[in-house]
């Protein structure tokens, strides 16, 4: 069984915007600064969502669901596993923040849009992905020892909970020798937008860049032989005061590799941001942005995204198209 994340990153409407824990965003995007309680709210609220996701999916989807659609046993048995971790994950978070005199935030309302134990499992691929990358992305900011320690054994779980949903659907369980570190700002780019609803006692200092959406394929990515296209970029960034000749890069992040390609805009009437090649180096769940620099990776010179995009190494991708257009 072979997946597209493509398919599950467009299960994330752009409401981002209105996520009840986010500061307004009134301009450019700004790197955040953060304490030891954000990153610990931060942690919490990702691991809310996710508990959420575990719950709603046990309770949507039989076991016999899951074998029909050929996740065959113990499988079920293990989401439950895998569920179980998100819960104590809550609460050890919200414990740790009490014990510390600081307010925790609270589950809030997710609107996911799987329809089909298929849609789930891949959508839990690529949150179990998101959230490795947001504990690695804050592991240099965490000041207090303990918290490190904690943040990095749970780091681990959601390393594991990756590979063996990445394996369950036929995809490479560790494609690449580095797992891929993300600043808060593109986390909650992502992650933010499927809370739809509900208040929280905590805003975090975060804000969310424009969506990015790649164009429709039916053709797997492939490091240095794939194009990306990308749906509305340009016109996106025309709000901005960007123009046609204004030098925009795709950056890909993979790993702890960045890298840039400088983008053309295709012709015709509905002209559009495209990557001719994907960088070499780049493998498994990737992350791209549209920057206005190709050596300043900050959140300030993103004008969107991040996508996410599952590579293959060159020659590996399989040959014989999607199904459906993702």
């Amino acid at each position: 069984m072979l997946f597209s994340l493509t398919l599950a990153a467009s299960l994330a409407v752009s409401a981002v915007q209105a996520s009840p824990l986010l500061v307004k965003r009134d301009g450019p995007v700004k790197t955040p600064t953060v304490n030891d309680g954000i990153i610990l709210n931060y942690a919490l609220t990702l691991e809310y969502l996710e508990r959420k996701f575990y719950q709603e999916g046990l309770a949507n989807y039989s076991r016999e669901a899951f074998v029909a659609a050929g996740f065959e046993d113990p499988f079920y048995d293990n989401l439950k596993e895998i569920y179980f971790d998100e819960q104590v994950h809550v609460q050890f978070l919200s414990e740790a923040l009490t014990g510390a005199g600081i307010t925790p935030t609270n589950e809030l309302i997710y609107t996911f849009g799987t329809t089909n134990p298929v849609d789930f499992v891949t959508l839990s691929s690529v949150l179990e992905g998101v959230g490795v990358s947001a504990y690695l992305g804050a592991a240099k900011d965490i000041m207090n020892e303990d918290y490190l320690t904690a943040a990095g054994s749970i780091l681990a779980v959601e390393a594991r909970h990756t590979s063996y949903i990445r394996a369950s659907l036929g995809a490479s369980p560790f494609p690449n020798p580095f797992d891929t570190p993300l600043g808060y700002n593109k986390v909650f780019s992502l992650a933010g937008a499927f809370i739809t609803g509900g208040s929280s006692p905590v805003t975090l200092p975060f804000q969310a860049f424009p969506a990015l959406t790649l164009q429709c394929s039916q053709y797997y990515y492939e490091a240095d032989r794939s194009s990306v296209t990308f749906s509305g970029a340009f016109k996106a960034a025309q709000k901005f005061g960007v123009a046609k000749d204004t030098p925009i890069y795709a950056v890909f992040f993979s790993g702890l590799k960045k890298l840039p390609v400088k983008v053309r805009i295709t012709a015709g009437n509905a002209g559009d941001y495209k990557v001719d090649r994907i960088p070499a180096g780049v493998s498994g769940q990737t992350y791209v942005v549209l920057s206005k620099s190709d050596t300043d990776f900050s959140d300030e010179k993103i004008i969107a995204g991040p996508a996410i995009l599952e590579v293959y190494n060159k020659g590996k991708a399989p040959s014989k198209p999607k199904a459906k257009c993702h």
